[in-house]
């Protein structure tokens, strides 16, 4: 069978074991669904109104001192408390069944300009941003099991503060999806004795279809096994298990990767293109890695254009995810679209 079949098909995520239905005769079909207006207005590098924006007040009352570069401080607002929190349950039920957790939430404020994002930094912004990760990480590891440096960009992805910033949530377990990842990793190099996902992108590498950014150390696709339209995985091309793995010179190199995917989001539809994006590393409390690399997941929901979503519904949400467009062809229509910021151009 061909490894990129033309009709109706299945593709197995080798990272979580599912699978995902893949139909692409129904890009033909009319659209007569949910549009919504692009935001196209340009805002200015400060706002009196902004909790982010350097020397403002946040709604706890504290002051942002007038940062300028990046900015870190715990999350007002925490979804996780410290371990000398009251407990949220107690005792053993066969039906109900809980477990106490600790943990803490940081804000990762990427820059002091209230109207930059990732794709209209420069690359030494963005490697100050990568350098930031990599600290915090390397400080909350010795406490936690498992750090979770993510960024939700726009209104759609349930940011309420268009301020460029992301998140870290670190806490004493291992959450659901990650497990599966180590499950299915170890598995692959039991059989394979070599990381999966190396062998992956030195695999992606070489075919370059679904390729949308490469340097010399990092590689992006759209996966294989994608779900979302324009989902994509930022890979390292040299052995990684952590973020705090990574030498100066590959968070260089990984500013760049950074900065021209995000560009060319932005460049497909030609507006600040929303996304859930996160780090994947070995947990912590793994002694042994060989398994594990590495890598950042990306979530966009734009699906035809700047005001037309994909959305995870009916058959996806009862049976498994299926997508219209082909992994292969998303890459390529990011391709397409140049490296250069739709804003730069002439």
């Amino acid at each position: 069978m061909s490894t990129h079949p033309a009709g109706v098909h299945r593709r197995k995520n080798l990272l979580t074991g599912d699978w995902v239905l893949v139909s692409p005769h129904r890009n033909n079909r009319p659209w007569k669904g949910a549009t919504e207006a692009t935001q196209t207005k340009e805002v200015s590098a400060y706002q009196t109104d902004c909790a982010l924006c350097p020397g403002n007040t946040r709604a706890n009352g504290e002051h942002n001192p007038p940062y300028r570069e990046t900015f870190v401080f715990t999350n007002d607002f925490s979804a996780l408390s410290g371990p000398d929190a009251t407990p949220a349950c107690d005792g053993d039920d066969a039906l109900w069944v809980s477990e106490e957790v600790s943990g803490e939430c940081r804000v990762v404020i990427f820059s002091p300009d209230h109207s930059q994002s990732l794709p209209r930094m420069t690359e030494a912004e963005i490697a100050r941003v990568v350098n930031t990760w990599v600290s915090e990480f390397k400080r909350l590891k010795t406490t936690y099991r498992w750090v979770q440096v993510f960024e939700n960009k726009g209104e759609v992805m349930g940011c309420s503060q268009p301020h460029p910033h992301g998140q870290i949530w670190a806490h004493d377990f291992v959450p659901s999806l990650v497990t599966r990842e180590d499950e299915c990793q170890v598995n692959y190099h039991q059989r394979h004795h070599s990381p999966l996902l190396l062998d992956y992108a030195m695999r992606e590498s070489r075919s370059g279809a679904r390729t949308v950014v490469e340097n010399d150390d990092w590689i992006a696709v759209v996966p294989y096994w994608a779900a979302w339209p324009f989902e994509t995985l930022l890979l390292p091309k040299h052995l990684i298990a952590r973020l705090d793995d990574m030498p100066e010179p590959l968070q260089h190199s990984l500013a760049s990767a950074l900065k021209e995917l995000t560009v060319r989001y932005d460049n497909l539809f030609q507006c600040s293109f929303p996304y859930s994006m996160g780090w994947h590393g070995a947990p912590n409390h793994l002694s042994e890695t060989a398994h594990w690399q590495l890598h950042a997941h990306f979530f966009p929901p734009l699906l035809r254009s700047a005001t037309i979503k994909k959305h995870m519904v009916g058959y996806e949400m009862l049976a498994e995810a299926q997508r219209d467009l082909t992994p292969e062809a998303a890459a390529s229509a990011l391709r397409d679209v140049g490296a250069v910021h739709y804003s730069e151009r002439g």
